[in-house]
């Protein structure tokens, strides 16, 4: 199954897309399928029973050809990250295989449309991608072993962990290199666990250009481990966001360093899922006085 949160209406705050309204649908064919008292899909996981409804849905339909769609979970209650997921970043980033994951957090203003254009800050020329799995979670989770932690995962779905380099590497600590408004785009859909292969393959692109190519099945540490792991932790909350991680090729570990500018089109794709398409646009600076 292949779900979405669809925006019915939207408009924008600050230079932000925003939904005005929002409503969560089912993939059917080439049409999304409303599925009727449901605004998005954190709403729809928070139900026990959210497959069948789901599956039994038969609301308005639309057309997925430009369809705007929002982030797939636009406000959970967390979204953790996951630092130095794959051999093949540690090894470019220079550092060793870790025993146990790094872990970080966003917020959900950090989230945007599968579609959306992504703002570059004026105050970081430095601007990277990070293509990455991400696991949606579709029951409460508290305390799960990791041979439990499949039956907690609603689906997956694909980030882009665009990073601002200069504040990332300001201090050891990462967030303010992470956290910006409406910077990392999430979506297009959310597969349930059975349409992922284990070895799909994850790509970025930029203008046509390839500049990541890996396989999900690379993780160090795999989304069964990282639920069960984080759930030791804290509450998951259906809806509750997990980037996994990132694979090799990411700007900053090339020579000499390559970063996202004005104008270019950035397409992040998970064999299975679908792809992230952000037309990155400078930051218009704001008037004297606003």
């Amino acid at each position: 199954m292949r779900l979405a949160t669809l925006r019915t209406t939207s408009g924008a705050t600050a230079g932000r897309t925003v939904a005005v309204s929002t409503v969560a649908v089912r993939q059917d064919g080439d049409a999304f399928v409303e599925i009727d008292g449901y605004a998005d899909l954190g709403q729809l996981f928070a139900r026990p029973d959210w497959r069948g409804i789901a599956a039994a849905a038969e609301g308005a339909k639309h057309p997925i050809d430009g369809a705007d769609l929002a982030p797939v979970v636009p406000n959970p209650s967390k979204v953790l990250c996951v630092g130095l997921n794959y051999a093949s970043h540690i090894t470019e980033m220079g550092r060793d295989l870790p025993e146990y994951p790094t872990l970080f957090a966003k917020f959900a203003e950090t989230l945007t449309g599968p579609y959306d254009d992504v703002e570059l800050p004026e105050a970081d020329p430095a601007i990277d991608w990070e293509a990455e799995l991400t696991v949606v979670i579709g029951r409460t989770a508290r305390r799960v072993s990791e041979a439990e932690a499949g039956q907690y995962i609603a689906g997956y779905t694909v980030a882009n962990d665009i990073s601002m380099r200069t504040y990332q590497f300001r201090t050891k600590e990462w967030l303010q290199g992470k956290m910006w408004e409406a910077s990392t785009p999430v979506g297009p859909v959310v597969v349930t666990p059975d349409e992922l292969a284990k070895d799909a393959a994850i790509t970025t692109e930029i203008d046509g250009q390839q500049m990541q190519v890996g396989s999900i099945g690379d993780l160090v540490h795999g989304p069964e481990f990282l639920v069960s792991y984080i759930s030791q932790i804290i509450t998951l909350n259906p809806g509750d966001l997990i980037l996994t991680g990132t694979t090799g090729g990411v700007g900053r570990a090339r020579t000499p360093e390559v970063y996202i500018t004005d104008g270019q089109t950035v397409k992040t794709r998970i064999e299975g899922i679908g792809e992230l398409v952000n037309v990155a646009r400078a930051q218009v600076p704001a008037a004297l006085g606003v």
